[in-house]
């Protein structure tokens, strides 16, 4: 059974539920990557998963690292190597699941995500806030750096300048603000939140399921690849595209006035 994150599936969209919230849901010092991993794993090999919705069960969505935890390194028993490979080992697989992952994913912020709890966030494809969500880049308030990609994912959300002074000053900023900065796409109340977000999820996966994985890796190609690159990759997706039953469906319905009735 897990120990931290609850696994619910309904229809074609997934809810993944941080579940310790006595622990306000810390990522680090317990079984939280490994389940992130083995949940991410579980959802690319289900072709019929097309949305997934990610929250906290308590008051807080994440309160980032566990930092009792972080006390096991003070110790000169524990030399940088070894720190440097529990991070590779340990947090850094969050984000090279979550964040990689083709199906959408949206982040339910439903209270404070702080340090690696904003970076989870910032993991997701859309954030939609609770009026009570806060946001914190606060490694640098206990003397450490984003260690999970915050210093990669931030910026290309706020922009350099919002995340080098969310970064630089660690300070947290509320449901109001990280709208206006752009790193949430609206802010709901609370009661409203899982409404809101599986309404989303639901208009998501009410389309086709292939082209929603590839119309994702897109995107995530595109931060890097030249325009010309890119175009290439799109014209080889778009003959895949062409050719599924979805989009057979698609034209047929449209011709004949009718919706479509996708499956996988």
């Amino acid at each position: 059974m897990s120990a931290f994150l609850k696994y619910e599936k309904a229809g074609s969209v997934v809810t993944l539920t941080m579940d310790q919230p006595d622990l306000r849901n810390v990522l680090t010092g317990n079984t939280a990557v490994q389940e992130f991993v083995d949940a991410c794993a579980r959802i690319a090999t289900d072709e019929s998963v097309r949305a997934v919705v990610v929250t906290g069960n308590g008051k807080a969505f994440s309160a980032g690292g566990n930092v009792r935890d972080m006390g096991r390194y003070l110790g000169d028993e524990v030399n940088p190597a070894r720190i440097r490979q529990d991070y590779r080992e340990g947090i850094q697989r969050l984000p090279l699941a979550l964040y990689e992952l083709d199906v959408p994913t949206i982040a339910a912020v439903n209270g404070p995500a702080i340090g690696a709890g904003c970076d989870l966030a910032c993991m997701c494809d859309i954030r939609i806030a609770s009026e009570h969500a806060r946001f914190a880049e606060s490694f640098v308030k206990v003397g450490i750096i984003p260690g999970d990609g915050g210093a990669w994912l931030l910026p290309r959300i706020v922009g350099a300048s919002k995340a080098a002074e969310m970064t630089f000053t660690g300070d947290t900023i509320d449901a109001q603000e990280a709208l206006a900065c752009g790193l949430v796409s609206r802010v709901v109340p609370a009661d409203r939140l899982l409404d809101e977000a599986h309404a989303l999820a639901r208009r998501i996966a009410a389309n086709p399921g292939p082209v929603l994985r590839m119309s994702k890796r897109l995107l995530r190609e595109g931060q890097h690849m030249r325009l010309g690159s890119l175009l290439e990759l799109a014209a080889a997706y778009q003959a895949l595209a062409h050719k599924t039953p979805q989009h057979a469906e698609a034209v047929n319905a449209f011709v004949e006035k009718r919706p479509p009735r996708f499956s996988d």
